[in-house]
């Protein structure tokens, strides 16, 4: 376990420097993953490949994020968290342009690793370097607009894939470019680096998996639909009839709910008594849009309306989840929780992909959305089951 040697001392102004720093990293967490994922699904798609071999690849991700996790802090402890975000950039960068001048498929798999162990490695410490700087009482705002730029990341990633395709050296050079860019703040910030130094004594992190489950289970469902529906909507978008610009600005359609409900949703968690119960609410959201996809593919509007509520709602599995977390958990123990968090969202990342392509191929088009009911359904499962489990104690105690 490790904290900022200043984490007891709280900052009185908002460094902005270095959150700008920081959220200018992150940034391109959400432009990378959301031009890069359907670019690259598109591409495979176009050579031939089938979408159970295109979730396999997007599944790496998964695995490198898993792998990242642990390692981040250990490799700024080492080389401190600026250096470290600078090279995560660079390696990021030149993994993502890999894939235009890789010939061989094979070739995508420690591609797609490298550039995702980069991209998990800037989420983690962009996160730690926010909450050194953000004093207490300024640290929703900041938060705040954290999770804006992120949400806005994601959809500027589908919207510059809908107008520049997928042909050529462009969409590669472009991003490079983008990622190079969000460098600058990060260095000009590094007299601001908060510095890590280690802590004595060690715990692991899985039993937190099972301690807070609705927490944990909520960000490895969004963890697979995420991932596993930014890779293969584009295949299932034009299996359906939409062409290529028109599955991209579907993509745009589920950042911007991303965008825009995050906050509505956040204030209605810090009201409701269980936040459990928000929860089970976004996953039968989540479970009747994909269930109503086959119905909608005749009306781009209309597809474009519920996958607005769809991509908002489900977003939210990961903020509520956290918050669910946080008002559970203090201390080391939420640093251990938070740690099985991560671990969830990448177990979600490999499983997503594959069991969508997976579905889609045996079943056509409409397994795309029957993989992601069963993600949701089960959730729900396990949801209905701890609100249950929590009635009845509460009855016992009575």
């Amino acid at each position: 376990m490790t904290e900022t040697t200043n984490e007891a001392q709280a900052v009185e102004h908002v460094q902005w420097r270095s959150i700008s720093a920081a959220i200018a990293s992150i940034s391109v967490v959400g432009i990378a993953i959301g031009l890069g994922v359907p670019l690259l699904s598109v591409i495979l798609e176009s050579r031939g490949h089938s979408s159970s071999m295109i979730g396999l690849n997007t599944a790496v991700a998964g695995f490198a994020s898993i792998a990242a996790a642990p390692l981040a802090t250990p490799i700024a402890m080492r080389f401190g968290v600026v250096w470290t975000m600078l090279a995560m950039i660079l390696v990021g960068a030149i993994a993502f342009v890999g894939f235009h001048f890789a010939p061989s498929f094979w070739m995508w798999f420690p591609l797609r690793a490298a550039l995702h162990f980069a991209l998990t490695v800037l989420f983690i410490l962009s996160e730690f370097w926010i909450s050194t700087c953000a004093p207490p009482h300024r640290r929703g705002l900041v938060l705040g607009i954290y999770a804006t730029v992120l949400s806005l990341g994601f959809a500027a990633g589908p919207w510059l894939f809908s107008q520049i395709g997928s042909t050529g050296f462009l969409p590669f050079g472009l991003t490079f470019g983008l990622v190079m860019v969000a460098a600058i703040p990060v260095l000009l910030a590094r007299s601001e680096s908060p510095k890590i130094v280690a802590e004595g004594g060690k715990g692991g992190f899985f039993r937190y998996i099972w301690i807070v489950p609705t927490a944990t289970a909520a960000v490895l469902v969004f963890g697979a639909v995420e991932t596993g529906g930014f890779a293969l909507f584009p295949v299932y978008g034009a299996r359906v009839g939409f062409s290529e610009s028109e599955a991209a600005l579907l993509l745009v359609m589920i950042g911007l709910g991303n965008f825009l409900l995050q906050i509505p949703i956040g204030m209605l968690s810090d009201r409701v008594r269980d936040r459990r119960v928000l929860l089970l609410i976004c996953a039968l959201v989540g479970l009747a849009g994909t269930l109503a996809m086959p119905f909608l593919t005749a009306s781009w509007h209309l597809m474009a309306a519920m996958l607005f509520v769809w991509g908002g709602v489900v977003a939210a599995l990961y903020t509520v989840g956290l918050a669910h977390l946080g008002s559970q958990l203090s201390g080391r123990d939420l640093a251990s929780a938070n740690a099985a968090f991560i671990f969830c969202y990448g177990l979600g990342m490999i499983l997503g992909p594959q069991m969508i392509g997976i579905f889609m191929d045996i079943f056509g088009p409409n397994g795309f959305g029957w993989a992601l009911a069963i993600f949701f359904g089960g959730y729900i499962a396990i949801g209905l089951g701890r609100v249950a489990a929590k009635s009845s104690l509460a009855r016992s105690k009575a």
